[in-house]
């Protein structure tokens, strides 16, 4: 009975010995390709990398640039709001201008020298108008008292 006993243990480690030795094949069979995998990770985090670096460089090449077109922004819109200043006192002038053609156009056309028969001359107003202009604009730029 001794030897039965023995036969069938011996039988049953031989079995495991090959379940073990099919386990050792198919797991170094996956240690193999978990390596060739790490190979093309190690390749993929390397690219990760760089792709990393490059975009942080480019975000703070974009936040120079974002400055500088805010700084120049700031710029022209102070020069837009000096302007806008200007063309205001401009229309104002030229309102007061208008006002004083105006009232020259009525003071000729009520002048006791003209007559139905003689119409203002079209030239002579022109010329009356620009030069009025003319003084205002120096006036405004502080060339004549």
């Amino acid at each position: 009975m001794s030897y039965g006993i023995g036969l069938a243990i011996e039988v049953s480690v031989a079995v495991l010995l090959v379940l073990t030795i099919v386990y050792c094949v198919t797991l170094n069979r996956r240690l193999k390709s978990l390596k060739a995998d790490e190979g093309a990770m190690k390749a993929t985090i390397a690219e990760l990398v760089a792709a990393t670096t490059a975009a942080e460089r480019a975000v703070g090449g974009l936040r120079a640039t974002m400055k500088d077109c805010e700084s120049g922004l700031d710029e022209r819109l102070r020069a837009a709001q000096l302007m806008a200043g200007d063309l205001e006192l401009q229309a104002k002038a030229g309102d007061v201008v208008l006002g004083k053609l105006t009232r020259i156009v009525a003071a000729a056309r009520s002048a006791p020298d003209l007559t139905p028969d003689r119409p203002l001359d079209p030239r002579a107003m022109a010329i009356a108008a620009q030069s009025l202009n003319e003084r205002a604009r120096l006036r405004l730029n502080g060339l004549a008292a």
